[in-house]
């Protein structure tokens, strides 16, 4: 097997592996009571992992693409993270805003993917 094909593979299993993550964390729920702006913004990452995976179960998105768009995705849910500790386990809804901004920037670029 040529460093290419192992590439390949490896990056086959990184986006299976993430496709069954975040199907597992779809099962989950990720509501947190009382917290309306967090679960929002949970739930905004829940549904592009989930058009990312269709995407790659579909053949639009390349694993590479998909790699990036989870990197993105943990990016937001890390800068969300920060925010809840700041204000013990709440976003402000400056916050919000920007993490709704960053959330559309990744949804365009998942589209444009796909389509």
């Amino acid at each position: 097997m040529n460093h290419a094909s192992m590439i390949r593979l490896g990056l086959l299993s990184l986006i299976a592996c993430t496709a069954f993550a975040s199907a597992s964390a779809m099962a989950t729920d990720t509501t947190v009571p009382g917290h309306p702006r967090v679960n929002e913004v949970n739930q905004r990452i829940d549904n592009q992992q989930a058009r990312t995976a269709k995407g790659v179960a579909n053949g639009t998105i390349t694993p590479q693409q998909a790699a990036n768009d989870e990197r993105r995705a943990a990016n937001i849910a890390q800068r969300e993270s920060a925010a809840e500790a700041k204000h013990n386990g709440h976003l402000t809804k400056g916050e919000t805003r920007r993490l709704n901004r960053a959330e559309n920037r990744n949804s365009r670029v998942i589209h444009r993917q796909r389509h």
